[in-house]
Parts: C-alpha cells; structure tokens; sequence
C-alpha cells in the first residue's frame, strides 16, 4: 500500500516537470497530495472491507428478547385468500391454539413468537407438517435435516426431547391418520414449526433465507405452474442474497427452470408417433419430430431435420438416456419415446416440485454421509460435500414401496439370517408350504417359534451381508443372490429393503478404519454358515430421500419415473388443475436457436 501511495506522488512529479504543462507547481503538488490521500483512504476502505468478509456469518437469535423501545418488525398479515378449496394440506387450526401454544412454550417476548405467526398467518392457519393422510412429505424430509442437526452436527439450540419422541410416534408409523380434534398431532404440528424455524435461522446466514420465503418452505396454496415459475425467475432482493447461492442443488435445477418454461409458453414439443426401434442409418418419417424433440431440450446441437438417424443424433439420444436412466446404448425405443413424448408442461412441474424437496438436504454435512435416491436406484456416499463412490441398488415394488426417512449405520452382519417379515409369511411362505410341505428344507429355512427365518449359507435371500439402520420399518441394506436384477435400467423389484450392488465395498469402506476388518477377513466372514455382527465405531447416518429430477455432477439435468406416485400426489396439492393442454406442435415452426 506504501509503494503504491508513493508511485502515486512520483507520477504527479513527473507530469509536473514535463514542459508542456504550464499549470502552477504548486497547485500540482496539493492535487497530488489529495490525490494520495485518496489512494490511502480507498486502500484502508479496501482492508476494511475485506476484515468484514472474513468474519462469521451473521446468523439470527430468534430467541432473543422483543426489544420494546424499537419499532417491532411487522406480521405477516393473514392470508384470507388460503381456502379449503385451493389449500395445500386440507386440515385448519384455530389461532387461538397456537398462542396457547407459544405461552405454554414461553415464546411470547421472544422474536421467534413473532415469526410463528407470520407462518401460520400466511397459510390462514392451515396445517403445515400434518394432513388428514398423515404427515406430509415436507414433514419427512425436515425430519432428516432437524435429526441430522441434533445427531450429528450436535446443535444444542435444535435439542427438545419432548417434540423429538412425539414427532418420532408418527414418523414411525408407515400409514396413519390425523383429525384436527387430535391435541397431540396439533402439538406437534407446532413444534414442528417452532424446530424448522429455529434450524433454519441456525443453519443458513441471515438474509438468504428470507422471512417470506420460510414461509413458503411448505407450500401454502395451489398456483399455475408458469405464474410460480416466472415469480422464482423474477425475484429480485435488495441485498443479492439469494436462496440459491447457499444451495447448489436447488441452483442447478433452478438454472434449468427458464427453458422449460420457455419451451411450456411456446407450445411444448412435438408429440412423437409410437414406432419400432431405429437405429442410426436408418430412415424413418418420426426422425424429423424425434430430432426436433431433443433439439429444443438441448440434447441436439444444431437444426437438422432430415429423416435419417445420423451420428449427431445416436449422441443425441445417448445424452437423452443418461439423463432418463437408460443405458446411452444410442437406440431408439419405445419406451424412450414415451419418456421424450412427457408434455414439456409435466416436466416443468417435475422441477418445481423437485427445488422444492431440494430445500430439504442438509447444507453443513459433515464427515461420511450415505444418501439413496429412490428414483434413481443409486446410492451415494459423501465425505462432506466430496463423493466418494456410488453404487447401483434395488428397491421395493410397487406395493411394497421403501419408505422416505433418515437412521444410522451401525452394523454389519457377516453370512446373516434372514427373519422372514410377518407380511411374507402370511402372503407368499404358508401358502408355498401348503402347496409343498418340504418347502421349508428345500429352501434352508426354519421355524423359531411364530417366526421363520433362512438359515445363512448358499440361496439366503439377503446374500453374504446386511447392513442395519435401526428403524421401525425394519429396512435395511443387504447383498442379494438375484445379481441380475442390477442391469436392468428400472429397478423396484424388493419387497422394501435396499439390495447393494457391490455389498463387498461398501463393507470394506465402512470397515477401512478398523485394524481387526481387512479384506481376506471380510471375504471369509461374507462365506460362513454362522451369522458374524459387528458394530461400528462411528455409525454413518442415511438418508433415503425421493428426487425424480436433479442435476448431475457433469452438469446434466436428469429426470425419473415417479416409481411411488409422491410426485403425482403433489402436483394435485401444488399446483392448479385448470390449465391448457399441451397442444401438438408441428415441426417446421418451431425455432430452436
């Protein structure tokens, strides 16, 4: 800063001495002077400016006391526009129960009083977290980051273990009902509420979660898709802080927002005639709208219509297949069409939908993490925010669906036994062994008591090793003797547990740290006829989430089947019914630059 202050004054001496300039040495020295104190000053403001950066962020004490001698900050003011008709959740509270509830809690002089007010004033006091179908999808996913915070980020501010055991009654139970004449699903509701607040004013800088936008964490009533997509893309703050820029996730979908809304306004894409497979050199007459298909999508650079599948177009489709699950083989197929032919309209909704569960993953993740992404039939393992492997899974059926919720890996069973679930015995064993009694010898499994359970060896319907999360749903991850079930693009064939690809690595990672566990010990422990358990010494949380839209690491925006209909079932609270219908498109009129 020094040298720079002094170059500064040098150069004015020597504009000075130059002949041509007829200006009073004088005055050029004051001018010099002033213009170095400038230099000075805007250096220091520099400094200073660069200190404030590094300090921590600036976080909000929610539960700090009202300072009365300011002028408070202002109420949400209630939303009479919320009705039973166009209400996300279709249960309603009375007001007066949620003062009873923030006197009872000794919230009333604090700032977060205010804030669950606002909350429920924006929804007309509609439930948030609970509808007469249970807990909602928001509720399960709040749980995984409000458990995680608590569990493993060790935030004393989150910890209430009386809230903590009551939403556990209920996330434990896989179907259940709720009535609003329910004190205790009302109770929980609100602590629900007062936990998502605190998590988030503890978790993100202030000013990027703003107060309306946590409002609106759990949708509040059902818009046009188009209307909510321009409001998201339109937003404008003050300050430039935006949700985004502290959640990569839900940036890299909401970068991908504008052109499928663009691509909704105009019409959406050409509608593809069911055809037989094609294959590159082949000519045929739906080539023209296949091609303009995946050109609007960004899948294929460039205009050409012609009727023939050329190279560019084999690329095409495999970039196509990667991002809908399919192996980029580069062949069209049936089902390839039904996935390109989806309205750009039902698309858009896939991804308003999808930011929408994104603001539910953890932003401080810390050490090993385990995530399932159902749709997608994969596995993730992360070291903090790095990935570390990922792996290819089985899930449950259609009807037997793997259900959303968060545990703790904490052991390990070598050669396990497999304890028949109730439901099989009853659906699919006793009828087997009223048809053949030795059905149970043949299949190497006996009874213990009530119970049946496969003995460990050779045919064990969990393979060489399971992996447990204590959880009430009895779910876990296990190895499989059905190996061919993991090359297959759609894979829900269990009857709810995770079967692993690779259960050997995922042993050995979980085990790397441990001097008594090395490979050779792994392997022989995986090929026994009696059961091995061992506990770890640091459990690894999991979270088996549900995203049928996201992107990628390589940048890609990747769509899925809603194997289980939550998609379905949102978009019918999301989003309004009465909305034009996609119509076809001819191919010549649509431009593509």
């Amino acid at each position: 800063m020094v040298n720079q202050l002094l170059n500064s004054y040098t150069n004015c001496i020597l504009l000075c001495d130059n002949k041509n300039i007829k200006a009073d040495m004088k005055k050029m020295n004051i001018l010099c002077i002033i213009a170095s104190i400038i230099l000075f000053t805007g250096c220091n403001t520099t400094k200073k400016e660069k200190e404030v950066s590094t300090k921590d962020p600036e976080m909000e004490d929610v539960d700090a006391m009202v300072d009365v001698t300011v002028p408070a900050k202002k109420v949400t003011d209630r939303d009479f526009s919320v009705t039973s008709e166009n209400a996300y959740n279709d249960m309603f509270l009375d007001s007066l129960a949620m003062e009873s509830y923030i006197a009872n809690r000794q919230l009333s002089d604090k700032k977060i009083a205010g804030r669950i007010r606002s909350f429920y004033n924006a929804r007309n006091y509609q439930y948030a977290w609970f509808s007469t179908k249970g807990l909602t999808e928001q509720s399960r996913f709040f749980w995984n980051q409000y458990d995680y915070a608590v569990t493993h980020l060790k935030d004393t501010s989150l910890v209430n273990s009386v809230f903590y055991k009551q939403a556990e009654k209920y996330l434990n139970m896989e179907k259940m009902s709720a009535t609003t004449k329910d004190t205790m699903i009302l109770n929980t509701e609100f602590g629900f509420t007062e936990h998502f607040i605190r998590f988030i004013n503890s978790t993100y800088e202030k000013g990027y979660v703003k107060r309306k936008e946590q409002e609106k964490f759990v949708p509040i009533k059902k818009i046009d898709p188009v209307i909510m997509a321009d409001s998201l893309l339109n937003k404008k703050h003050s300050d430039d802080k935006y949700y985004e820029q502290v959640n990569d996730m839900y940036a890299g979908l909401k970068k991908n927002l504008q052109l499928y809304l663009d691509i909704t306004k105009a019409g959406g894409w050409p509608v593809i005639p069911t055809t037989k497979t094609i294959k590159k050199g082949e000519t045929q007459a739906s080539i023209p709208s296949i091609k303009k298909r995946l050109q609007l999508s960004q899948d294929m650079p460039g205009n050409d219509s012609t009727a023939i599948f050329t190279d560019t177009l084999e690329l095409a489709v495999e970039t196509f297949q990667k991002r809908h699950g399919y192996k980029p083989d580069g062949v069209i197929t049936a089902s390839l069409i039904k996935d390109m032919n989806v309205f750009a309209s039902e698309r858009l909704k896939q991804i308003l939908l999808n930011m929408d569960r994104m603001r539910w993953l953890p932003q401080k993740p810390v050490g090993n993490l385990i995530i399932v992404n159902l749709p997608e039939f994969m596995l993730h393992v992360y070291d903090g925010n790095k990935t570390v492997f990922d792996m290819v899974v089985v899930v449950g059926k259609v009807g037997n669906n793997t259900m959303m919720f968060n545990g703790d890996l904490n052991q390990i069973y070598f050669s396990p036994y497999w304890n028949v679930p109730q439901s099989i015995i009853k659906n699919e064993i006793l009828p087997a062994i009223a048809r053949n009694p030795n059905y149970l010898a043949n299949k190497n499994m006996e009874k213990i008591g009530g119970n049946i359970r496969q003995k460990p060896g050779p045919g064990n319907a969990l393979g060489k090793v399971k992996f447990i999360f204590p959880n009430s749903f009895n779910m876990y991850c296990h190895d499989t003797p059905s190996k061919s079930l993991f090359g297959q693009d759609k894979r829900a064939f269990s009857h709810g547990c995770i079967r692993l690809s690779e259960p050997q690595k995922m042993a050995e990672w979980l085990l790397r740290n441990d001097p008594d566990w090395n490979t050779e010990k792994i392997v022989s422990a995986m090929n026994q006829t009696t059961e091995k358990g061992v506990k770890l010494k640091d459990p690894v949380p999991v979270f088996i989430i549900y995203y049928t839209a996201w992107v990628d690491n390589e940048g890609q925006l990747n769509f899925r089947d809603d194997i289980y209909q939550h998609d379905s079932e949102l978009v019918k609270k999301m989003f309004t019914a009465a909305e034009p219908a996609n119509k076809r498109v001819k191919v010549d009129t649509l431009n593509t630059n």
